[in-house]
């Protein structure tokens, strides 16, 4: 049988929870940034008829 092998979990947990934590920032900071984009545009009111299903 082949030598026992270095065990990586730790350092791939390291890993998971650091790009866990970069894609959540990233989000938001989309998030944040299409809000800004979109914050002075107003939504054309509803059809009256439209909302009675």
């Amino acid at each position: 049988m082949s030598a026992p092998q270095h065990n990586d979990q730790p350092a791939a947990f390291k890993g998971m929870i650091i790009t866990a934590l970069a894609l959540a920032i990233m989000c938001y900071v989309i998030v944040q940034l299409t809000n800004r984009q979109f914050a002075g545009h107003e939504g054309t009111p509803a059809a009256a008829g439209a909302a009675k299903h």
